[in-house]
């Protein structure tokens, strides 16, 4: 095996690659990777081929001497061709550790997409990291919604049913909105009130992002006549999962239930166009669980994946 690191004239076949992986996703699009300020990160990305022809990919940071797959995004770690058997995925890991250490890297930390980002679920790739020696650094929970269902208020807890009935009955509307600003306008303040932190991405970020990807980020906004009192972004990552990266709304609205609402409309709409889940993120944070927000996100009945995050010594 052949590695490389990315090169300008590699971007075309990189995108090409992660459209057509097993477990690629938004986060592993150079376009994705790229939109941080260029002062933000030390590049390290990764090519692995085979016989010439790439096998997988792997984007990387440097901080140190620790190279992070990958700090700028939900997801990094390695990004596999479609029907790789075990024994080529053992030695893309052991190749890509040998190529770190003679770099004089000395820890390697990355974290993988869940199971349900496959196309063809498989779990070599934990077994081939646990087998070089890698170890969970970190094991959190995401809480994912099969897009299964005709009737999704049919498989809501009871709360949540009659919570998504009384949104409808009260006038509330979705659709999907343009309205970046209002939306940001609440999640910075139902952020700040409630936990005291910002938003991931600043405003301009976000409508960078919406610019880059028109059709994979998409804000679903909850009306009261023409009011916006709550919204979702939702990252189309592949064309198996949709991510709700973003769910807030109006406290003063909280008794019209506008999130019970966007639950019910994304789902619908998720499932009309084909994707096989909702993921809503983490309940918990560095392995600490909020029992709230995950039984909250259970009455819609999402249930847990883990999102794993490795570190290796080398």
């Amino acid at each position: 095996m052949d590695i490389v690191k990315l090169a300008e004239k590699d971007h075309k076949h990189w995108e090409e690659f992660v459209a057509s992986a097993d477990n690629g996703t938004i986060f592993h699009s150079l376009q994705f990777l790229q939109y941080h300020p260029p002062d933000r990160f030390i590049d390290h990305h990764l090519i692995i081929k085979d016989r010439n022809n790439i096998a997988a990919l792997f984007p990387a940071v440097i901080e140190g001497d620790t190279i992070v797959s990958h700090k700028g995004s939900s997801y990094g770690g390695f990004v596999l061709r479609e029907g790789l058997g075990i024994h080529t995925i053992y030695l893309i890991v052991e190749h890509v550790i040998q190529y770190l250490k003679s770099h004089g890297f000395n820890r390697i930390v990355l974290t993988q997409p869940p199971l349900i980002y496959y196309r063809n679920p498989n779990q070599y790739i934990e077994f081939a990291l646990m087998k070089n020696n890698f170890e969970y650094l970190k094991r959190d929970v995401t809480a994912v919604i099969a897009l299964d269902s005709a009737e999704p208020l049919a498989t809501f807890h009871s709360d949540a049913r009659r919570s998504t009935k009384k949104a409808i009955r009260e006038g509330v509307r979705v659709r999907i909105s343009s309205d970046f600003s209002r939306f940001y306008e609440i999640l910075r303040h139902n952020l700040g009130m409630r936990h005291n932190v910002i938003p991931t991405h600043s405003l301009d970020e976000l409508t960078k992002l919406k610019k880059i990807f028109p059709e994979r980020i998409i804000l679903f906004g909850a009306y009261i006549k023409e009011k916006m009192v709550g919204g979702m972004v939702i990252f189309v990552t592949n064309p198996r999962v949709i991510l709700a990266f973003y769910i807030s709304h109006d406290d003063s609205y909280q008794k019209y239930r506008p999130v019970n609402l966007l639950f019910y409309e994304v789902i619908r709409w998720g499932r009309t166009q084909g994707f096989k889940y909702l993921d809503l993120g983490t309940f918990t944070l560095n392995m600490a669980p909020n029992w709230g927000l995950g039984r909250f996100k259970e009455n819609f009945a999402a249930r847990g994946f883990l999102r794993d995050t490795y570190q290796l010594i080398v």
